[in-house]
């Protein structure tokens, strides 16, 4: 076990030492990361008394003229002012270095947060929506003529149709539409606010795609069992990933909400989950016992003391909640263990798949996967096979 004593220590730092060792023990950093933190800390705190200065000093100027000064002194490893992260965040808590000066505020992030507001206050959507829609805002906003500058009212029709038409050949069906949705969000928003004289956003060219005209591919259960073998019982990574794994495949539900889960979603008592879903609409699932158990089994074991209530966290210290995106991945890392292309999706269409093989009907399995509409629904219907068999006709002129 490492002793945060060997480490040699003179200058300001010296009160903070055992604090910050404590601190990274507690964030679940491993013994010999942490004490290649603890030593960059000693670096710092020379340099610092070098120099008569204090924490009081360590703003972002400083902590990069210290990284470049490390870099002069031709060390290897931690070199730029991110390495320094940790101990700032610990200082800053304590009170004993400046509070981060915050970034310049550009343009386009003084309107995302305006165009995020309004999607949460007056729509309703969830986090992971509105974060997509943002994103997209962005993006548009670089790849148009509206420019860094936001000149809002240089688009012209011609523009949207243009964009649209690039999204198009770079995107699947789906992808371009969902573009075409969040243009047509931002559009509406956009006049709404004045930024354009125009409703620009009944110009925007539909995508042609017809509803119900694709196939829902799911898992055979043989192809099920080999996704939850390929998640190493033997890891604190490989237990997270197969409580994840059966609350996509078992319960159907989206990565979003499951990234979203905190630990007061979880009804033990009842043998529920409680979702918070899109248009801040709550519903409960039941916890099955063999949901529940793996779930358990990482709560108890595997959480690394973290104080946050999220269920789901990183990996690798430090434990910080699991985002959408990150939850995404690590399913995707765990379906190529086992051999099998797709993602989180792949595994809530096997939900519906499977619980019509056992005979549940279209609302049945609405209600489960929390689709608004039956119609949602109705694409599972070309998968049924037992029931297709029932109305299958005769190819006209074909021997009976």
């Amino acid at each position: 076990m490492f002793d945060s004593a060997s480490v040699s220590f003179r200058g300001p730092l010296v009160p903070h030492v055992d604090g910050f060792w404590a601190e990274l023990m507690e964030r679940g950093y491993a013994p010999f990361s942490a004490a290649n933190l603890l030593r960059v800390a000693a670096h710092v705190s020379r340099w610092l008394e070098d120099r008569g200065l204090g924490t009081q000093d360590l703003t972002g100027l400083r902590v990069a003229q210290f990284a470049a000064h490390r870099r002069r002194q031709r060390y290897t490893q931690f070199l730029t002012p991110r390495a320094v992260e940790p101990l700032l965040d610990y200082l800053r808590r304590l009170g004993a270095a400046p509070s981060a000066a915050p970034p310049p505020d550009a343009p386009i992030d003084r309107f995302v947060r305006e165009y995020a507001d309004h999607l949460s206050r007056d729509r309703g959507l969830a986090a992971w929506t509105i974060r997509g829609y943002t994103d997209f805002a962005r993006r548009f906003a670089a790849e148009s003529a509206v420019g860094v500058r936001l000149r809002w009212k240089r688009l012209r029709p011609a523009d949207i149709t243009s964009f649209v038409l690039r999204e198009a050949r770079r995107r699947s069906v789906g992808g371009t539409k969902h573009a075409v949705t969040s243009l047509r969000s931002l559009l509406r928003y956009l006049h709404a606010t004045g930024r354009l004289e125009r409703d620009l956003a009944s110009g925007v060219p539909a995508v042609a795609g017809w509803r119900l005209a694709g196939l829902p591919k799911g898992l055979e259960p043989d192809q099920v069992q080999r996704v939850l073998h390929a998640c190493d019982p033997g890891s604190a990574i490989g237990r997270r990933d197969k409580a994840i794994i059966h609350l996509l495949v078992r319960l159907g539900l989206r990565a979003g909400d499951v990234a979203a889960l905190t630990l007061e979603d979880l009804d033990w008592h009842a043998g529920e989950v409680i979702l918070r879903g899109k248009g801040r609409r709550e519903s409960r699932l039941p916890l099955p016992r063999d949901v529940g158990g793996p779930l358990a089994a990482y709560l108890r074991d595997d959480r690394h003391g973290t104080r946050s209530r999220r269920v789901f966290l990183r990996g690798r210290a430090p434990y910080t909640p699991l985002s959408a995106s990150g939850l995404i991945a690590a399913a995707r890392s765990v379906l190529r263990r086992a051999g099998i292309a797709g993602g989180a999706h792949l595994l809530r269409h096997t939900t519906a798949t499977l619980m019509l093989r056992r005979g549940a009907s279209l609302p049945e399995i609405g209600h489960v996967l929390r689709h608004r509409h039956l119609d949602t629904t109705a694409i599972y219907a070309k998968v049924d096979l037992a029931a297709l068999r029932t109305v299958v006709q005769p190819w006209p002129g074909a021997a009976p």
